[in-house]
């Protein structure tokens, strides 16, 4: 595989992952290779950086302290904006408010909201566990059903 940096003529610039400069050259002469933001076909490589990698006995370079304001916020160890904190703790207390008013199901989670569902018991407020498979047939079925974003240890696993 090869990465080309691509622009197009309304100056989008992305990224386009070719099996060969031939297959690049090929789909581009075919209408294949399109911008994902405006949808030109009048596309071409942007210049680029070559791919160096580091030797072997070298050591990667120190992550920085912090991004600047301006950057993107990736998945990293950097410290999170205030705002995001902020929001996140917010966030974190509203789940620890409405779960001291629901009721701990344990892996029968999926039972008890399909049985909510379709009458069989009264409707309260539940959590529990339930697989990727489970919580997919939930939602198939309708069952209005949400992931807890932050997790929650089961009530015998508390201190």
């Amino acid at each position: 595989m090869i990465v080309f940096d691509l622009s197009c003529e309304g100056g989008h610039r992305f990224e386009g992952w070719f099996g060969s400069s031939a297959d690049y050259e090929s789909q581009r002469a075919r209408g294949l290779v399109e911008c994902p933001h405006c949808g030109s076909a009048a596309v071409t490589k942007a210049p680029m950086a070559p791919a160096v990698p580091a030797k072997g006995n070298q050591r990667p370079a120190a992550v920085p302290a912090a991004a600047p304001a301006d950057a993107p916020h990736h998945a990293t160890n950097l410290p999170i904006p205030p705002e995001m904190a902020q929001a996140l703790k917010a966030i974190a207390t509203a789940q620890a408010e409405a779960l001291k008013q629901s009721t701990w199901v344990g892996d029968a989670f999926a039972e008890k909201s399909r049985a909510m569902h379709y009458g069989e018991e009264s409707p309260a407020p539940i959590h529990g566990q339930a697989s990727l498979a489970e919580a997919k047939a939930l939602a198939e079925e309708g069952v209005p059903v949400a992931p807890i974003l932050f997790p929650v240890a089961p009530p015998e696993k508390l201190n």
